[in-house]
């Protein structure tokens, strides 16, 4: 389920394909679709095959460096998981929209089953993308916070707020159809 809503909103990716939207090659792509989606194996099947899928951002290779060295199995799933977060959590939206799930619940389940570590790591539940970030630049010996801890900062709602709110536009075009 969680990669069918994963390749529909790069599908409906007006600008990117989908080798550029989710930063997994076509053979990444087509072995996934092969055991998890196969009514997306037609749309991988037709992309180019010299798609070349970049890097969005210096931090991108950290980010996914990160996540696969917290994967629970080190399977195939949550290598390509690993590639397609830290490629999504470069967009502007809660990470749970950039993913195409329906809500911050369904991206804790999936964080849970394929990277438990990271779940235990983000104790306090802060949004992931801020997670991400503290994390990497706690690796870089940068000190991205303004206070000592969480607990006496004026952001905490930030990185920890509700997160809710209506899904992507695209989103909800695919789910009326169109």
């Amino acid at each position: 389920m969680i990669f069918g809503r994963i390749l529909a909103l790069a599908a409906a990716d007006p600008v990117r394909t989908m080798v550029q939207a989710l930063a997994l090659t076509k053979a990444d792509l087509a072995e996934l679709t092969a055991r998890h989606a196969p009514q997306w194996a037609d749309a991988v099947a037709a992309l180019p095959d010299s798609d070349e899928s970049g890097e969005d951002a210096i931090e991108e290779g950290d980010l996914r460096a990160l996540l696969v060295e917290h994967g629970a199995r080190g399977a195939d799933e949550e290598r390509w998981l690993a590639t397609i977060l830290a490629r999504r959590s470069l967009e502007p939206n809660h990470l749970w929209q950039d993913m195409g799930f329906h809500d911050r619940g369904e991206l804790n389940t999936m964080f849970r089953r394929h990277f438990p570590a990271l779940v235990t790591m983000n104790s306090g539940d802060m949004k992931w993308k801020k997670f991400f970030y503290r994390q990497l630049c706690e690796r870089e010996g940068l000190m991205l916070c303004k206070s000592p801890n969480c607990e006496v900062c004026d952001d905490v709602e930030v990185c920890f707020g509700e997160e809710s709110g209506d899904p992507l536009s695209s989103l909800a075009r695919l789910a009326r159809g169109g």
